[in-house]
């Protein structure tokens, strides 16, 4: 298996298995803004939407590929204001039900933490619905816990869940963006 990271083109290539593995994600109950059921059409659309983004250099996606199928994705959102080019959002970190148990939400999270620090940037922050199993990863891979929000966001049933929010300090020189 292979983590890419995605351009442009290669987004919109992938979208289809993209959307299959982002159905899964919310279909299986993971808090990633969506509801369930989620529609695959809408699934391949909102990735397409993310290739403008991805261009523009706000976005950086991987994707790890068994064969053709997308089975984990991980991005990065790099803020545009002057003051914060030295952060970035860790987001949409998903691993296909199929996938998980074998460490590759772990080499999908390295992965983006290793092209953060490349870029020059170092914090890293996101949020996750509190007491999931993505709780569990971020705490373990050294992440700091830095409180919780209630009522944050529907997961995937609808019910409204409350989120924590993390951050992790990367060693890196200056932003090169």
């Amino acid at each position: 298996m292979i983590i890419n990271r995605l351009d442009e083109d290669q987004l919109a290539h992938y979208a289809d298995e993209l959307a299959e593995l982002l159905v899964d994600t919310v279909d299986g109950g993971a808090s990633v803004g969506f509801l369930a059921p989620m529609d695959r059409a809408a699934a391949v659309a909102w990735w397409k939407e993310r290739a403008g983004a991805v261009a523009a250099g706000r976005v950086a996606v991987w994707a790890a590929l068994d064969g053709q199928r997308a089975v984990g994705t991980v991005g990065l959102a790099f803020p545009d204001k002057p003051n914060s080019r030295h952060r970035a959002e860790l987001v949409k970190l998903m691993v296909h039900r199929d996938a998980r148990g074998h460490g590759l939400g772990r080499r999908l999270l390295g992965t983006a933490e290793h092209a953060a620090r490349s870029a020059g940037i170092t914090l890293l922050h996101l949020d996750t619905e509190t007491d999931s199993p993505a709780e569990r990863l971020y705490g373990s891979a050294g992440w700091t816990r830095a409180g919780v929000i209630p009522d944050y966001a529907a997961d995937p049933a609808g019910v409204l869940r409350p989120t924590t929010l993390y951050y992790k300090r990367l060693t890196g020189t200056a932003p090169t963006r």
